[in-house]
C-alpha cells in the first residue's frame, strides 16, 4: 500500500480497491503458479478476464456501448496503477499496451462503422491490434518526420507501401493502425494519415519477430512488417486525411500517462517485495531491514515513487480538463521510466540472490521495463521538447537578462 494518501474521487477509490482485491485474490496467485519462464496461456488470460468482470473492473476506460465500463479517464488511472503490480494485471483488465492505446485511437477518431467493427472484439479480447509507425533506418524512429511509408489514392482505394518494425502485437494482430505519408509535398506533420489495415489484407507481410529484451511471462511480439501495394478501401482511413500526427498526439498523451501509472504499480510492488525480504533475511547479526544503507535506499525510492505519482496525477488532471499538457506529460514519461528502472534495480539488489531468481517477479519486471525509456518517445526526445519550451521567449524574461552580471 502507498505511504501517501492521494486525493481521489470516491469512484476512483472504489475502483482501486476492487482492482487490488482482484490482484491479491486472483492475479498474483496465478502469477505465482506459473513455472519460471512460462508465459501465461490464452485460457489463463480468459480466466483472468472473467474474474475482472466479476470484480467489476474490466476495461473501465472504454465506453459502455462497446463493452467497456464508461469510467472517466481520471478515475480509471487508479485501476491502471493497481493492475501494474503484476505483468498479468493489464491484459487481465484489458488496459494493456498497445491495445489500450489503439482502442482509444479508434474511439476518438473512428467513424461509427469503424467503432462498431473493431471496438467490441478488441474490448472483449477476441481481437488484437498493432500500431505500425516506427521504421528501420533511414525511416522514421525517434524523429517521426523521417517517415518513408506512403499511401497513394487510386480510385476509391488507398495503396500503402512501406517497411515498419517494432510493431508490437504484430504476429497476433487482427488489425494494424498504419501511419503513412499521404501528401509528399506537405510537412510530414501535416501530410500523414492513419489507416486501418486488417491482418489478412494482401501485400501485408510479417517478416519476423524482432528479437527483443522482453519479459517471458507475456507472449508479446514486436514485428517487422512490409507493406507491398497493400490496398484498403477509402473508408479504412482513420480520421481525417493528413491528420495522422494530430490523432497520434491525442493517442500518445493519455497512453503515456497510463504507462506511467502501470509502472507506479510495478514500483510499489517491487518495493513491497524488497521490504518483505529484508525483514525476513538476516546477515551480520540483524535483519537486512535494520541496515541503514539499505533502509535509506528504500526510502529514496519511496520518495521518487511519490514524486512520480504526484506528477502523473497532475498531468492527468490537466488532460481530463481538456488541456494538451504536452510538457507535463513529457516530464512524467521521463520521470516514470527512470524511476521504475531504478526502483526494480534496487529491489533486486536488496533481495540479493533471490532477486536474481525467477522465484520472485523482479527479473520479469526488469526485462519488461527497459524499453520504456525508448518506446513512446525516447528520453532524449522528451528532454528536447522540455528544453525547447524552457528556452523559448516566453520563459526567458527580459528583466532576467538585464540582471545578468557583466564580464
Amino acid at each position: 500500500m502507498s505511504l501517501v494518501d492521494y486525493p481521489e474521487s470516491d469512484r476512483a477509490r472504489e475502483l482501486a480497491k476492487r482492482t487490488r482485491d482482484l490482484m491479491d485474490e486472483v492475479v498474483l496467485p496465478l502469477e505465482r503458479d506459473l513455472d519460471p519462464g512460462e508465459a501465461v496461456s490464452e485460457s489463463g488470460l480468459r480466466t483472468l478476464r472473467e474474474a475482472a468482470r466479476d470484480y467489476g473492473v474490466y476495461c473501465p476506460q472504454m465506453p459502455d456501448e462497446y463493452g467497456g465500463m464508461g469510467e472517466s479517464f481520471r478515475d480509471s488511472l487508479a485501476v491502471f496503477e493497481e493492475a501494474g503490480r503484476s505483468l498479468l494485471g493489464p491484459p487481465a483488465l484489458r488496459v494493456d499496451a498497445p491495445d489500450e492505446g489503439n482502442m482509444h485511437t479508434i474511439e476518438i477518431a473512428g467513424t461509427e462503422e469503424q467503432k462498431q467493427r473493431w471496438l467490441p472484439p478488441l474490448i472483449e479480447g477476441e481481437a488484437r491490434s498493432a500500431f505500425s509507425m516506427t521504421e528501420p533506418a533511414p525511416g522514421g524512429g525517434s524523429d517521426p518526420k523521417m517517415i518513408k511509408t506512403t499511401a497513394e489514392k487510386d480510385g476509391d482505394e488507398w495503396v500503402i507501401n512501406g517497411h515498419k518494425w517494432w510493431t508490437s502485437n504484430g504476429h497476433e494482430a487482427d488489425v494494424f493502425l498504419v501511419m503513412a505519408r499521404t501528401d509528399l509535398d506537405a510537412h510530414p506533420y501535416e501530410g500523414c494519415s492513419i489507416f486501418l489495415v486488417p491482418a489478412e489484407t494482401d501485400g501485408l507481410e510479417l517478416v519476423r519477430d524482432v528479437p527483443a529484451m522482453e519479459s517471458s511471462i507475456l507472449d508479446l511480439s514486436h514485428a517487422e512488417v512490409r507493406y507491398d501495394n497493400v490496398r484498403v478501401p477509402e473508408e479504412n482511413l482513420l480520421g481525417a486525411e493528413n491528420e495522422g500526427f494530430t490523432i497520434a498526439q491525442q493517442r500518445l498523451g493519455p497512453a503515456r500517462l497510463t504507462h506511467c501509472m502501470r509502472f507506479c504499480g510495478m514500483s510499489d510492488r517491487a518495493l513491497a517485495i524488497a521490504r518483505a525480504y529484508m525483514q525476513n533475511r538476516e546477515a551480520f547479526g540483524s535483519a537486512l531491514a535494520d541496515k541503514q544503507a539499505l533502509r535509506h535506499k528504500i526510502a529514496e525510492q519511496e520518495l521518487a515513487l511519490h514524486g512520480t505519482r504526484t506528477m502523473t496525477r497532475d498531468a492527468a488532471r490537466r488532460v481530463s480538463n481538456g488541456h494538451e499538457a504536452r510538457i507535463p506529460v513529457a516530464m512524467c514519461k521521463i520521470r516514470a521510466a527512470r524511476m521504475v528502472q531504478e526502483t526494480v534495480d534496487i529491489a533486486i539488489q536488496c533481495c540479493g540472490g533471490a532477486g536474481l531468481s525467477r522465484d520472485l517477479p523482479l527479473v520479469d519486471f526488469y526485462e519488461g521495463l527497459r524499453f520504456f525509456r525508448i518506446g513512446d518517445g525516447a528520453d532524449e526526445v522528451h528532454l528536447r521538447s522540455i528544453a525547447r519550451e524552457a528556452f523559448s521567449d516566453e520563459h526567458v524574461a527580459e528583466e532576467d537578462l538585464k540582471n545578468l552580471p557583466e564580464f
